[in-house]
């Protein structure tokens, strides 16, 4: 089969390619910008890439146009498409039809941490042996790709809540029919497609009617909007991590100890790289999801050890004169400040200078701008990027006071930051975009 997908250097659509091509489809794509690294991925797979969105593309007479749902109507290309009544389908669709058919699917769904739980979850059951197949939007730094299309029947996949396409207004993760789910929280987000958190709990109800008797839900016994969707109907067995009572996860940021327990008590312990509250109960939804396929604790622990995070998850990008800066995909008010006090833990005293890019959908919105403060209190200079924002970032920040530099110019932004960073301090820079290549600006201006 010829596929022609359309927005493919997207995360979620660029791992659908690599996904095609291995299964021996023939695969091109376009994008309105062909940008690394997703496109050096796929040309390295030998995947035909074409800029921009031309109706001229129609005439590749693929026998399927995959659509991202980045694509809207109004597109050329798409309107091209309808108007020649040429067969097309949404990616979560064909990712259904195509490769998850008849697989034993390990979905994880939540506002935060879907790519850290995921990146973890597949590399427990690679660690066991299991050689599972994946989909992540981001690259686990020990497998160094997004997307794999495995040779056993598991197949971890990070379900986004997000919507599918300009056609299938319902969440991607309705189309996944997983067996295992991890339920990580949830919380208001994509202001721009959902109207409240009550219209995104309805999409998680609508997901876990679409699990079997014989499947398991993972949920976070600490957040009442998944405690209301499973309320509403739940024919699944369910286990709960964070639970006092039941399975939960502590540990030391300083010396990197991770401990598991349970109902009657501590189950093992090891260390390991990451930190943070947040990223214990990652590891401990990940090591109930893998023990349904039959990991055991101790085995997945094990493999804990051994995991190296993901790329844009507090990711070191150098060190200059003393001066750390760290990459984060930060960008919804609770992870900025899950990511700030986690940094906080791990470097005590030391000045941290957080450099914001409110980029989202959401963000763009205003939506959580009341939120920022609160979420940025633990550091100790903030700089926020308010190009091309539509509401006012230093109304929004004055609460932080002197402590905050609102500017709409990058290389002026970069400058403000290299002339305030003194050794031993830690710039933390958090967008879900690639920030106009401030990291490496950054880092050369130091160095200079």
């Amino acid at each position: 089969m010829h596929i022609h997908i359309l927005g493919i250097c997207g995360t979620f659509m660029g791992g659908i390619a690599q996904l095609a091509a291995a299964a021996g489809h023939r695969v091109t794509g376009c994008d309105a910008n062909v940008y690394p690294p997703m496109s050096d991925q796929l040309r390295a797979t030998g995947i035909e890439l074409i800029e921009g969105y031309d109706a001229a593309q129609c005439a590749l007479k693929p026998d399927l146009f995959v659509v991202g749902n980045a694509i809207s109507r109004g597109n050329v290309l798409l309107e091209a498409i309808l108007d020649q009544g040429l067969p097309y389908v949404s990616g979560p669709q064909w990712l259904a039809d195509n490769i998850l058919q008849g697989r034993w699917v390990l979905g994880v769904a939540g506002t935060h941490g879907k790519t850290t739980t995921s990146s973890m979850l597949a590399w427990i059951l690679e660690d066991a042996n299991l050689a599972p197949g994946f989909l992540i939007g981001g690259v686990p730094l020990n497998f160094g790709v997004s997307a794999r299309l495995g040779g056993t029947p598991f197949f971890v996949i990070e379900a986004d809540e997000y919507d599918t396409a300009f056609c299938d207004k319902r969440s991607k993760f309705i189309h996944y029919r997983p067996r295992t789910a991890i339920l990580n929280n949830l919380e208001f987000d994509h202001a721009d497609i959902f109207s409240d958190l009550a219209a995104i709990e309805t999409q998680f109800h609508h997901l876990v009617r679409t699990l079997p008797t014989s499947g398991l839900i993972v949920t976070n016994a600490g957040e009442a909007s998944l405690e209301r969707v499973l309320q509403r109907g739940c024919w699944t067995p369910v286990e709960r991590f964070n639970d006092p009572a039941g399975y939960r996860t502590d540990g030391d940021d300083a010396s990197g100890e991770l401990i598991l327990s349970g109902p009657t008590g501590e189950i093992g312990r090891t260390v390991w790289q990451l930190s943070g509250a947040h990223n214990r109960a990652n590891a401990c939804a990940a090591l109930l999801a893998a023990r349904h396929v039959g990991v055991p604790f101790a085995q997945g622990l094990e493999a804990l050890a051994r995991f190296g995070n993901v790329k844009r998850r507090m990711e070191v990008r150098g060190t200059v004169r003393g001066i750390t800066l760290y990459d984060d995909f930060a960008h919804h008010p609770t992870a900025i400040a899950t990511t700030v006090a986690g940094l906080r833990r791990k470097i005590g005293q030391a000045r941290i200078l957080a450099v914001l890019e409110p980029r989202s959908n959401t963000m763009k919105l205003g939506t959580m701008k009341s939120q920022l403060p609160d979420s940025l209190r633990e550091a100790d200079a903030v700089y926020c990027y308010a190009g091309n924002l539509g509401w006012d970032a230093g109304a929004a920040l004055a609460p932080l006071g002197e402590r905050v530099s609102v500017v709409e110019d990058l290389d002026i932004l970069v400058e403000r930051i290299a002339i305030a960073a003194h050794p031993g301090d830690h710039i933390l820079v958090m967008s879900n975009g690639g920030f106009g290549g401030i990291h490496d600006k950054l880092l050369r201006r130091l160095a200079g």
